[in-house]
């Protein structure tokens, strides 16, 4: 029930009342004046009883909700987070894959790479470079012993448009999640910076903000990607400092942004200063279109990773900083973890030099192919958002669903996914859609089969539905 007997005074603390609110807010959950789970009065009426406007209560509840002290659901309200740590994320963003919960189930929540052999790579690998691979895995990693790999990586991305990059430019992380963590420490100054993302987009954006005490922005999108004029609009009002957006291929949406819309993009962000994160992490080998890395090599911070094209488990994310910045990154990394593992980097290494790397990233596409094929044969008369070889797809909902619901039902069947909220802000913008990731653990016959489940799902929303 809503706990309306909660009237903070605001007097006590200095400031600006948003912040006054969070600060309150703070104090009366920590006390346990607000338990966990209490539901929060709506901002208007909170508003009215503190004789303050509606978009201070808002603007507090989205500063206390990032900071993990609050939770809000669409179309229920605002709650006391039910774990309300001192410090960081409530809860993971990552989904976890527990064997005994997925038993029966098609887990379409996030991509699962296909196994076309990597053990195997693996093994061979490691047995035919063994005595070079363990003489020096003794010492801690360095500068020198890294790179060889960077130099790798330079050759792994020659299928994409980056403009000039040389082994200087590239920093080696632990997974994509940990380049945009990395980035922004390299990136953001002050007190409360602020970061810009796109109304949907890959949560772990926001939650690399939160660890680095930013607020967040999400900005609205067309078919050809981020809108120009929302963005420059934004860059007045907030002085961000980074921009954080994915080219060529919008997680969710699937939408690929234009060359002339990348340009506007690159044109706006030098005028404003302002820094690009440009996640590349599900993206196809080649691309004939300049990147954002390409456009403004100054300022774009250029994200990738093996986790979509030869292995989630190996960790291998990597940067390509803007120019003359490769040194800024590689010693930011330096100091959050020295460098990568040896055994991790030397196998990477060996499989970039072998073109064992290639040959699986090839075979890893065709796996997802073949299943996105099997996807679109079931869902392609629904509105379905796809392109070839990405391994997740859009599905808007006809009218008559909810996105949760749907998610919710969708469940009853046999087969999870992501609603469009997990996607968006607190108080942003969320459509009645899905985000259908490809299962590589499963037959094609096999996500066939769910996809029809869903099928009939669609064709009979819930006020059709017999009770």
């Amino acid at each position: 029930m809503t706990n309306t007997t909660w009237l903070p005074d605001l007097t006590q603390f200095p400031g600006p009342k948003y912040l006054a609110l969070v600060r309150a807010l703070r104090d009366a959950i920590r006390a346990g004046t607000l338990p966990p789970d209490s539901q929060l009065p709506t901002v208007r009426e909170l508003a009215w009883q503190l004789q303050i406007t509606p978009g201070t209560v808002s603007r507090a509840y989205q500063l206390a909700t990032q900071e993990g002290l609050l939770a809000a659901t669409v179309g229920r309200g605002t709650f006391v987070a039910s774990a309300t740590p001192r410090f960081g994320p409530t809860q993971s963003f990552y989904v976890e894959r527990d064997p005994a919960h997925l038993a029966g189930r098609i887990d379409m929540r996030a991509p699962k790479i296909p196994d076309v052999g990597q053990a195997a790579a693996f093994n061979a690998a490691f047995a035919g470079g063994a005595p070079d691979m363990t003489r020096d895995w003794l010492d801690y990693p360095s500068y020198y012993t890294e790179e060889i790999l960077r130099e790798a990586l330079v050759h792994w991305l020659e299928g994409r448009v980056l403009g000039d990059v040389t082994a200087d430019d590239i920093a080696l992380s632990y997974g994509g999640q940990n380049a945009v963590n990395l980035i922004f420490q390299c990136c953001l100054r002050g007190d409360r910076p602020m970061v810009l993302i796109e109304d949907l987009a890959y949560a772990g954006f926001r939650h690399a903000a939160r660890l680095s005490r930013a607020d967040v922005q999400s900005l609205e999108g067309d078919a050809e990607g981020l809108r120009p004029d929302v963005l420059e609009a934004a860059c007045r009002r907030h002085s961000p400092q980074i921009l954080c957006l994915t080219t060529e291929a919008q997680n969710p949406t699937t939408v690929r942004m234009t060359e002339s819309r990348r340009r506007e993009i690159a044109d706006i962000a030098r005028a404003y200063e302002m820094q690009i994160l440009e996640d590349d992490c599900y993206s196809i080998a080649k691309s004939d279109i300049p990147s954002l890395r390409a456009l403004a090599p100054e300022r774009t911070w250029h994200v990738g990773s093996f986790s979509k094209s030869v292995s989630a488990a190996l960790r291998l994310g990597y940067i390509v900083c803007p120019s003359g910045m490769g040194r800024a990154g590689r010693l930011t990394a330096q100091h959050s973890f020295i460098g990568l593992a040896r055994p991790i980097s030397d196998l990477c290494l060996s499989l970039l030099t072998s073109g064992v790397a290639a040959d699986l990233r090839a075979k890893v596409q065709d796996g997802f192919s073949d299943r996105l094929e099997a996807v679109v044969n079931v869902l392609g008369g629904y509105d379905l958002a796809w392109q070839p070889g990405l391994p997740f797809v859009w599905l808007r909902l006809p009218s008559g669903w909810r996105a949760s619901t749907f998610a919710r039902m969708a469940e009853a069947e046999g087969v999870l996914l992501r609603s469009a909220d997990e996607f968006a802000l607190v108080h942003g913008r969320a459509p009645n859609a899905v985000r259908m990731a490809i299962p590589g653990n499963h037959s094609c016959l096999q996500i066939e089969l769910a996809c029809r489940r869903l099928a009939r799902l669609l064709d009979s929303p819930p006020a059709e539905l017999s009770v």
